[in-house]
């Protein structure tokens, strides 16, 4: 991944719903979640809801697919896989123990 695929990747997933919008799409998994039913289930607006899915998509982070008058979104898996290899080589200096969370007592 290039770093400015990495940057794009982590302003879009910066700003609080569209990081919650992605975190419900990757517990929803492959099958994906009608835009009108992200919507509801998180209370965003559908103007503003179509906003944050046009930037999520365009970072490569969703993938939209229509179905019949739906469309349906899912988490692009392979580009987070990139995004979190390419934070693990370049910011933990390849190697992924050195990112983990501190433990606190």
């Amino acid at each position: 991944m290039k770093i400015e695929l990495a940057v794009e990747a982590l302003a879009a997933l910066a700003q609080e719903s569209r990081l919650s919008i992605f975190r419900l799409l990757i517990r929803a998994g492959k099958e994906g979640v009608a835009a009108g039913v992200l919507g509801e289930k998180l209370g965003i607006p559908p103007a503003t809801l179509s906003f944050h899915l046009k930037t999520l998509t365009h970072a490569g982070l969703v993938k939209p697919r229509t179905e019949g008058r739906f469309v349906i979104y899912s988490a692009n898996y392979s580009e987070m896989d990139k995004l979190i290899a390419y934070l693990t080589e370049h910011c933990c200096a390849g190697d992924a123990a050195q990112c983990a969370p501190v433990k606190i007592c």
